[in-house]
């Protein structure tokens, strides 16, 4: 009873403060009375298909690959100016590998069926988080005292979706050092959402995110260690999956991860057509593909299904909108009708602790006791740790070459307590056993991505713990997969989780394909707005 009203009071204070700051923050925003702008609609019929089509197209000679590259280049610098998501690119390096694709399928002699088994991504262009190394493109996740650090490898997954012949456009933004779901820093700037320009495209691999809903990309890496493959997916109405850690391989990322940190991180493939889910994800597994059985046909008639639809009423989050309950619910109910099967709704009461699990694992040290990388110290490479303190008054006048988001991150970290709490350890440690069994290796669960819809530009400053629907998953060490459900009345992407056991990443992108089907998948953000089915 005690630490229930704890949690209350908790509660109360913080989101009492966040509305005071917030009605300051609205008050002094300019509000310049002018027509919203909108991204111009697609009209390259190539921009319109997946990756997996483009590619048995370009195999057949029906396309070339230049035509491809080019199509996404020039819609690239056509939506580029408006969302700010491609901070690097490589476009004419990208041609010249086009051209060598097309010259390497004049002169096959092996058919087809030979170039879709050796590169079956073969001349499709690729977009690639900077977070990732990739050859001869900058390093930086938005770090001001980075300013040219250039890559000289590629990371793993990114060398194996070169191998299968995709061909990277450029890079694309994050947040400073990947740790907030606002994609802005002060040495790239900040990414906008394709629906709509006032609003985030999420993080940290937003400018991915954002991208891929403009169509200047039609398949992107992106990396998630709290939602950040998925709230990007969520805010933008393309199709992510957060893999089952330990499957397709992190190194060559920055920042490197610390402590037990590892053991949340996912790399994972983001799309705007489902189909490209999982030859994206056997490709980028590499060695490890066959953990995941993704040649295993999926019978959706034979899983069992449930629904959570919210975190029960944690002290930290806000609820979730009426609009996002009621879409999950329409899943639920079209599954049921379409399948035959019975989704079940359950509840969890330790997913109200959501934050507080993700916070706690994500700062345990690892089997040899070594603790996580101060963020202060990640702040100030290749130098000293920044000062929080002195960071924030510079900020106050505009000085500092850090985001106020990763300040506040700094400054959390100095009144940190550094013994973890026993209640929190046996929450997770509950919540793992009542998923784990529930799921087991046929269950799949439908779970809120967000408390709402993209918010505006810094708005998540006065909601910053929401991100708790998503990051308690990667504790959790769960497979999930982001799909898209159509628009709201404000023409702003809906969408939902849907989360299986562990390494049963096939039964989650299954389901993709069909939500695909039934709710219409990713919609062009400069076409006339359209509510959901």
């Amino acid at each position: 009873m005690a630490l229930s009203l704890l949690e209350k009071a908790q509660a109360w204070l913080f989101r009492a403060v966040a509305t005071f700051f917030f009605t300051i923050f609205q008050f002094f925003r300019t509000t310049a009375a002018s027509a919203k702008k909108k991204l111009p609609p697609v009209i390259n019929p190539l921009l319109l298909q997946s990756a997996t089509q483009l590619a048995k197209k370009i195999r057949r000679k029906e396309v070339s690959s230049v035509e491809v590259v080019q199509a996404y280049i020039d819609r690239t610098q056509e939506v580029n100016p408006f969302i700010n998501a491609v901070v690097k690119d490589r476009f004419a390096a990208a041609l010249q590998e086009a051209a060598q694709v097309d010259k390497l399928i004049e002169e096959e002699t092996g058919g087809e069926e030979v170039l879709e088994d050796r590169l079956p991504f073969l001349g499709v262009p690729l977009s690639v988080k900077e977070s990732f190394s990739l050859q001869g493109m900058p390093l930086t996740t938005g770090l001001m005292s980075r300013q040219g650090v250039v890559s000289s490898v590629d990371a793993p997954t990114v060398a194996h979706l070169k191998r299968a012949g995709a061909i990277p456009l450029g890079v694309t933004n994050t947040s400073e050092l990947c740790m907030w779901f606002e994609s802005h820093n002060h040495l790239y700037g900040i990414t906008c959402n394709p629906y709509d320009l006032e609003r985030i495209p999420g993080g940290s691999s937003g400018g991915q995110g954002s991208i891929l809903a403009a169509a200047g990309a039609v398949i992107g890496v992106g990396s998630d260690i709290g939602g950040s493959i998925r709230m990007p997916c969520f805010f933008n109405g393309v199709f992510g999956h957060k893999t089952t850690p330990g499957v397709v391989s992190c190194e060559n990322q920055y920042p490197p991860t610390s402590g037990r940190q590892g053991e949340y991180l996912s790399s994972g493939p983001m799309c705007r057509y489902a189909e490209d889910l999982l030859p994206m994800l056997k490709i980028m597994a590499g060695r490890n593909a066959h953990k995941l059985s993704l040649d295993t046909e999926v019978d959706l008639k034979k899983l069992r299904f449930f629904s959570i639809p919210h975190d029960g009423g944690s002290a930290y989050t806000y609820p979730v909108s009426k609009e996002l309950l009621d879409i999950q619910r329409k899943v639920a109910e079209r599954l049921e009708a379409d399948l035959g099967v019975k989704v079940q709704e359950v509840c969890l009461p330790e997913l109200r602790y959501s934050f507080q699990i993700w916070d706690t694992y994500m700062g345990l040290p690892d089997k040899e006791g070594k603790t996580p990388t101060a963020f202060a110290e990640l702040m100030g490479e290749p130098g000293r740790p920044a000062w929080a303190l002195w960071e924030l008054l510079k900020r106050l006048v505009g000085k500092s070459n850090h985001t106020m988001p990763a300040i506040m991150l700094a400054l959390l970290e100095m009144i940190q307590v550094t013994k973890p709490s026993s209640f929190i350890i046996q929450q997770k440690e509950e919540l793992q056993r009542k998923l784990d069994e529930m799921l087991g290796t046929d269950g799949v669960l439908l779970y809120p991505s967000h408390p709402r819809v993209a918010p505006k530009h810094h708005h998540p400053l006065f909601r910053p713990f929401d991100f708790a629907y998503t990051g308690i998953l990667n504790i959790l060490g769960l497979p999930v997969t982001q799909c898209p459900l159509g628009l709201n009345e404000e023409g702003l992407p809906l969408g939902v989780q849907v989360v299986g056991g562990k390494l049963q990443d096939r039964l989650t992108l299954a389901v993709s394909l069909y939500l695909e089907k039934t709710f219409g998948g990713w919609r062009d953000p400069g076409a006339k707005e359209s509510s959901s089915p």
